[in-house]
């Protein structure tokens, strides 16, 4: 009997933990039901808009700052070929792209702002130094008649080394030369400065039309092409389907003439002239300021500028 009496209480003992065990269990599914419940309520009263909202401006704001990682990397290449020591813009410009990855947006803006601060510082000095080179150059702000002239022409915002070369168009011939006869999209033959005014026999030179350097990320399946309208020294137009309506003006050669169109898309694709070039901006025409501000960051940013001009050609 006592042996039934013990086996009974066994089971009863097992029978009760079991209960304590489910009803624990219990109380824990229903601490979670809750917990999920209440996750469940605050997530059906958010404001879904103000949600998407933010996910749109912190998309947006990412796109911004890397656009602008990109645009201070190709001014610190620019300084680069300038012989420029851009070790510490180097460093910031990592330290801004490893700010970003780490989503540290107010960081990563402090950082390009002060990148930013210190290009202009580098610009500066380079201009300040090239402008100690001529600082014996003489001052006047009229071109030469004829042949090659340094000297210093002053303005409203300072005073200015200028390299003009200056010729008649009634002895001399201005023609527009590429590396190829063919339109090209990416991978584009390219020529030095250099070749082009050796194989052409000329005195002097300068570049045209804004091209896509190789070591540019923006440039990336675009390299060593440009984009503008351009009609070469063997009468081959370049770009012209992309220039119908194009609002970029251009400069064009004929016998003993240049002329000036307002836009590209004013002009045909007349082969009876010598040379057609579009390029921005445009400064000057008929003796006035043409350009008031606006277009890429290139345009306003310090540094050094090449540019085709004559006394006599108006904006038409």
């Amino acid at each position: 009997m006592a042996v039934a009496l013990i086996a009974v209480s066994a089971v009863l003992l097992q029978t009760h933990r079991q209960v304590l065990s489910l009803t624990s269990a219990k109380n824990n599914l229903t601490k979670q039901l809750a917990a999920t419940t209440a996750a469940l309520k605050d997530l059906q009263n958010q404001d879904q808009y103000k949600i998407n909202q933010s996910l749109k401006d912190q998309i947006q704001k990412t796109h911004d700052d890397y656009t602008k990682t990109i645009t201070l990397y190709q001014q610190i290449l620019d300084l680069r070929a300038q012989k420029q020591d851009t070790k510490k813009l180097d460093e910031l410009y990592g330290a801004a792209v490893k700010e970003l990855a780490d989503l540290k947006y107010a960081s990563a803006e402090s950082t390009l702002a002060d990148l930013n601060k210190q290009i202009d510082s580098a610009n500066a000095s380079f201009l300040a130094a090239t402008v100690e080179t001529t600082v014996n150059a003489p001052q006047s702000n009229s071109a030469p008649s004829s042949g090659f002239s340094l000297q210093q022409v002053s303005s409203d915002v300072g005073t200015f080394p200028i390299a003009i070369i200056s010729a008649d168009l009634n002895s001399t011939r201005v023609i527009v030369d590429t590396a190829s006869d063919s339109d090209c999209s990416n991978n584009c033959p390219v020529l030095s400065l250099g070749d082009y005014v050796s194989r052409n026999g000329a005195y002097a030179g300068i570049n045209g039309s804004f091209f896509c350097p190789a070591d540019y990320p923006s440039c990336a399946g675009k390299v060593n092409s440009f984009d503008t309208l351009l009609m070469n020294k063997n009468k081959k137009y370049f770009n012209s389907d992309n220039n119908i309506y194009s609002s970029v003006p251009l400069v064009y050669f004929s016998g003993n003439s240049m002329g000036v169109r307002g836009a590209s898309s004013q002009w045909g694709r007349d082969t009876g002239v010598d040379a057609v070039i579009a390029m921005q901006p445009l400064l000057l025409s008929s003796g006035n300021i043409a350009y008031g501000g606006g277009g890429s960051d290139k345009f306003g940013a310090k540094g050094l500028r090449s540019l085709s001009a004559t006394k006599e050609a108006r904006l038409t």
